[in-house]
């Protein structure tokens, strides 16, 4: 299925050029599942062979990864942090979130929002999630849109040149970032691990 979601993602690059990756880039936002480790080295590579811009690809993607990050903040923002609230009180009891948590979660992102958008689009498995909590604490679309923009076009230099400095060998580039996505995962997990813990071990002791 990865192959043959691969292959569909260089037809669509081969034939629409920069309008290609900036649809395919304004899915991968809203499908994950769509590899930005494919579409992004590959951008680079048709760039790099032909009469294509690297530039103009890189700010293709970085359009796409606006836009789809609009979308995933404009859909969490309908939901909207008061029906999250009512899910919480109803259902949270069966994994163990308690109000208080989601609150004091939403606090944190308060606090760090600029950080948390500016990093988390940099990030693999970040980079689309970020755009829900955005959504529902309504973060100010100005500074939401301009740190999207600023974090999306990091990532998006790092991997279209990276496609276009190895030319043929863009696949490359693909393994590199399959390790860096089970590093965030180790590290999601451990902080999990140990937010349980400490939910427990309170609980203990209250």
């Amino acid at each position: 299925m990865f192959n043959s979601l691969a292959t569909w993602v260089q037809d669509v690059i081969e034939q629409l050029g920069y309008l290609g990756v900036a649809l395919l880039v304004v899915l991968e936002n809203v499908f994950p599942p769509i590899p930005s480790e494919i579409v992004l080295p590959f951008a680079g590579f048709v760039a790099q062979r032909g009469s294509d811009s690297v530039v103009l690809m890189i700010l293709a993607a970085t359009v796409g990864s606006v836009i789809g990050a609009l979308i995933m903040y404009w859909i969490a923002a309908v939901i909207g942090d008061e029906r999250l609230h009512v899910f919480t009180r109803k259902f949270g009891k069966w994994v163990q979130i308690r109000e208080a948590d989601l609150t004091r979660a939403e606090e944190w992102f308060d606090r760090h929002a600029v950080s948390a958008v500016l990093v988390g689009r940099c990030v693999p498995l970040i980079r689309s999630v970020v755009s829900i909590p955005a959504g529902f604490r309504r973060m100010k679309l100005i500074p939401y849109i301009a740190y999207t923009f600023l974090g999306s076009l990091v990532w998006n230099i790092a991997l279209v040149g990276a496609g276009a400095m190895l030319g043929e060998n863009w696949e490359r580039v693909e393994p590199v970032v399959a390790t860096f996505q089970w590093i965030v995962i180790v590290l999601i997990v451990a902080a999990a691990a140990r937010l349980v813990y400490t939910f427990f071990r309170r609980r203990r002791v209250q």
